[in-house]
């Protein structure tokens, strides 16, 4: 083998056995305006017009739900200083598009609509704990 080609062939080697670096975790702003928000809403307002009418609502039903189940799985793991609370709160949301999914393989309207007070729920009660400028203390009286 010649010189040159000898060369090629190592530095081939060397970057395919170059160990890749991991890829960086999306933000949290990301996972909550690229994922968490719009899949969440899509769900509550499919079934507050009425529900699914046909497969492919029910097949955006299942990828929405399936996002926000591996969206509360991703943010268990970015559990702020070990808190506890944090890993509860994306569980119950992990928990709930889960449920959410299985709701919509089955095609279960009733199930699904029980299941979006939960979603609710996920995100509301971990915006109050981890965002509480998004929901201002009411002390002093109303506002």
């Amino acid at each position: 083998m010649s010189k040159p080609k000898r060369r090629a062939a190592l530095v081939l080697a060397a970057l395919l056995l170059a160990p890749t670096a991991p890829a960086q975790a999306p933000t949290m702003k990301q996972l909550m305006l690229d994922l968490i928000h719009p899949a969440s809403n899509d769900i509550l307002l499919t079934v507050s017009r009425g529900g699914p009418s046909d497969d492919k609502e029910w097949a955006s039903l299942r990828h929405n739900a399936l996002t926000l189940s591996e969206s509360g799985n991703l943010l268990m793991t970015q559990a702020q200083s070990g808190s506890d609370a944090w890993v509860k709160a994306a569980k119950l949301l992990a928990d709930a598009g889960s449920d959410a999914y299985k709701a919509a393989q089955s095609k279960d309207a009733k199930a699904l609509a029980a299941i979006t007070v939960r979603i609710d729920a996920s995100c509301t009660n971990c915006h109050k704990q981890f965002r509480p400028n998004v929901f201002p203390s009411q002390a002093g009286g109303e506002k």
